[in-house]
């Protein structure tokens, strides 16, 4: 086994399937099974969502809302998120907790790091929701800062396509994708893998991040066992 704990990233228009917006429950079904095939194999798993399927903060200041009203909204709807996962994760009969950077006691724990370590080690998926509790930073961020926390091995990055590419494969069909690549080559070519204080606090904490589609069935399970899926961004 390649990894003992990790932190899954997912995007909110992950969730969204072929809807425009929203939570496509079929989609969400299938990551809650990819999701406990690395829990039976003992893996310690901790999940970051995005919001966007249900508002983005970034695009509030065209709707009449300033940013960090925006942001907050975004915050929200990640926990709306994470409560779905939830809920599928535990029709399976996988045990999780749902923690919230922004209090709401009804709903979920608050983020105790000491807690959400306790939770992993007992073999429960530790879902963060609410992003920092802050605005102007990302989900992004806020996987990272969770990741580097509770001393992850590694960020998964589950996208819609197969890894890093030179270009945009979606746009640019002579794009070949990199197998492994340096923070630095990153950065020097202008890649788009994260935002720029979600990767650079990974490279000042080496955690290493692995990009890979989760679209794919079993691509979750062979990553966490060791196959070569997808992009290792390594130092």
């Amino acid at each position: 086994m390649k990894y003992n704990r990790i932190l899954l990233k997912l995007s909110g228009e992950a969730l969204m399937g072929d809807q425009n917006y929203g939570i496509d429950s079929d989609r969400l079904s299938d990551y809650a099974k990819e999701i406990k095939q690395i829990v039976d194999q003992g893996i310690q798993v901790a999940v970051v969502i995005g919001g966007g399927n249900i508002y983005r903060g970034i695009q509030s200041e065209g709707a009449g809302f300033d940013r960090v009203q925006g942001d907050y909204m975004g915050m929200l709807a990640t926990i709306i998120n994470g409560m779905a996962l939830q809920s599928a994760l535990e029709s399976l009969e996988v045990q999780t907790r749902l923690l919230t950077a922004i209090r709401m006691e009804q709903v979920a724990e608050p983020f105790i790091r000491r807690k959400a370590t306790r939770h992993l080690y007992k073999g429960r998926v530790v879902i963060f929701g609410g992003g920092t509790g802050n605005p102007y930073f990302t989900t992004d961020t806020a996987a990272t800062l969770r990741a580097i926390e509770i001393e992850a091995d590694v960020i998964l990055k589950g996208t819609r396509v197969n890894g890093i590419f030179t270009a945009d494969p979606e746009k640019d069909s002579t794009a070949t994708m990199y197998e492994t690549i340096t923070f630095d080559e990153v950065f020097q070519k202008e890649l788009n893998v994260m935002d720029l204080t979600a990767f650079t606090l990974c490279k000042e904490n080496n955690l290493p991040i692995k990009v890979f589609n989760m679209n794919t069935e079993g691509n979750l399970q062979k990553i966490c066992n060791g196959e070569n899926i997808g992009t290792l961004v390594k130092f």
